[in-house]
């Protein structure tokens, strides 16, 4: 199952939900069925049942007082902490959601909070009805379907073992549904973290089907490894899984919070303090029960993967920061290049010797490769082109107004070089593009201008450290070495020239 959500994804989002679209009528049905015939048929048990859980509420009352009952409430509360599986994929997956995102993100958390609550409650209340108790070997919801409808029979055809096997695998494959949430919004996830460079930059990229397929590999190989490690033990992994819900619900309820603290004045602060309040201490609460209870029982095996993940994150962040101080350096050289005379705005000769510069935006890093290139090959290039590619990663998909502004920022980078290129008195052009791939669309690019130019080397600058660790190189995505290689195959020369990270 694993293995065919991972090859879904990777195919893409859209075709993965319209595959699963059937599963939630099939569980509609079943479900109002068993819940409604429940409910129905023992109506005259309710004041039976009633008259007994108050007096059974009463007795725990008295034995356990209100603190105990209190933490009987809490406990019970979050070992169901995996019914919220889909809640946040709402928050977590707004950005793909139709305009107006903001309604319709609203209008699909009230149809999944009230499908949850009437699905929910129904199934507690049936439980309670049918007098259901737990049976070895089988779910409670196997147990109430059988109590409810398993001995239902037409003519000779036990249609009533059919439904309760339709129930079961619909709440399966609801079950997948719910996995298949998970693979949607982590990955979306750690594509955020990567644009704010707390994750591994590679995470923001989308592939051909626009599918952030890095974070989606990452998501399948630690899915399969959980899986193996438990021996697929339900207890644990639910344990594991509602210890980073409440944590996330904890985390997100105190962003809420801190976000409207501040906005003294505004006439919705109060109910947004209270509401914000109450869920941040009821999320913060359970959290704590949740792993205390099961500190032993799986829950250390949470908390200890959490944590080595938000330190491994913190030390990605701080290995972008050193890089991005250490370039600043070279952007120092920006204000400090001799030029002299009018820049020189002669067109480029189709047979003059030209070099092909890659650039990044207008930096230190690509000014430096265009001053290295005078410097190691003096006299042999008469004109410069200057390309960019514009690259559509999970920061800029997000609508048309975001992929117009970076492609107009690129073009502007761009015509920064070409000027400064022309006031050092060589001929120049720039050329961009945009793609969601960087080497597939240079590569591209750049044969298309060595058939132009036939007398063209592509130069591209590229990071170097003093010690090569395979940490820097899952950090960095080696795309100049990767575009030479193409180039190489396709009989294009291309030079990389070092530029030295001192950190």
């Amino acid at each position: 199952a694993i293995v065919l959500l991972i090859a879904l994804n990777l195919r893409g989002v859209k075709e993965s939900v319209k595959v699963l679209t059937p599963i939630f009528l099939v569980f509609l049905a079943t479900h109002a069925l068993l819940i409604g015939y429940s409910f129905f048929t023992h109506l005259r048990a309710i004041p039976e049942v009633s008259h007994r859980l108050s007096t059974e509420y009463s007795n725990g009352l008295a034995t356990l007082g209100i603190g105990g009952m209190l933490m009987l409430f809490l406990r019970a509360y979050s070992l169901g902490g995996g019914t919220y599986t889909g809640i946040e994929a709402v928050s977590n997956g707004l950005q793909i959601m139709r305009e107006p995102r903001v309604q319709t993100g609203k209008k699909t958390m009230v149809y999944m909070a009230v499908s949850l609550a009437l699905t929910a409650s129904g199934i507690l209340i049936a439980y309670l009805l049918l007098m259901t108790r737990p049976i070895d070997g089988k779910t409670m919801n196997a147990v109430l379907a059988e109590t409810a409808f398993g001995s239902w029979r037409l003519g000779g055809i036990p249609i009533g073992y059919w439904l309760v096997l339709v129930t079961l695998i619909s709440e399966g494959l609801l079950l997948f549904v719910a996995a298949q949430a998970g693979f949607i919004d982590g990955p979306r996830v750690m594509a955020n973290m990567a644009v704010d460079s707390y994750f591994p930059h590679r995470f923001a990229a989308l592939s051909e089907q626009l599918s952030m397929h890095n974070g989606v590999v990452l998501m399948g190989g630690a899915a399969l490894a959980m899986l193996f490690y438990t021996k697929g033990n339900i207890h644990i992994l639910v344990v594991m899984y509602s210890i980073n819900v409440f944590l996330t619900f904890t985390l997100s309820q105190l962003g809420m919070w801190r976000f409207w603290w501040p906005r003294r004045g505004h006439r919705q602060r109060p109910y947004h303090i209270f509401i914000h309040g109450l869920a941040l201490v009821m999320c913060a609460a359970i959290l704590a029960i949740t792993t205390f209870e099961k500190f032993g029982h799986g829950g250390w095996v949470t908390v200890v993967i959490t944590t080595l993940f938000v330190l491994l994150c913190l030390r990605v962040r701080r290995h972008y920061d050193s890089i991005r101080a250490g370039l600043r350096q070279l952007d120092d050289i920006l204000g400090s290049i001799p030029t002299s005379g009018p820049p020189n705005d002669q067109p480029l000769q189709p047979n003059a010797p030209t070099a092909v510069i890659l650039v990044s935006g207008f930096n230190g890093l690509g000014v430096h490769t265009l001053l290295s290139t005078l410097r190691f090959f003096p006299g042999l290039y008469k004109q410069f082109i200057f390309v960019s590619i514009a690259v559509v990663d999970s920061g800029h998909f997000k609508g048309r107004e975001e992929i117009e502004a970076l492609q107009r920022a690129t073009d502007e980078n761009v015509e920064q070089y070409v000027d400064l290129a022309r006031r050092l008195g060589f001929p120049a052009e720039g050329v961009t593009d945009i793609g969601i791939e960087v080497v597939a669309e240079a590569t591209e690019v750049c044969e298309r201008i060595a058939r132009q130019y036939p007398k063209a080397t592509i130069i591209s600058g590229k990071l170097v450290f003093r010690q090569e660790r395979m940490f820097n190189r899952l950090l960095h995505n080696e795309t100049p070495t990767l575009i030479q290689r193409r180039l190489q195959w396709l009989g294009v020369p291309m030079v990389v020239l070092p530029v030295r990270a001192n950190i």
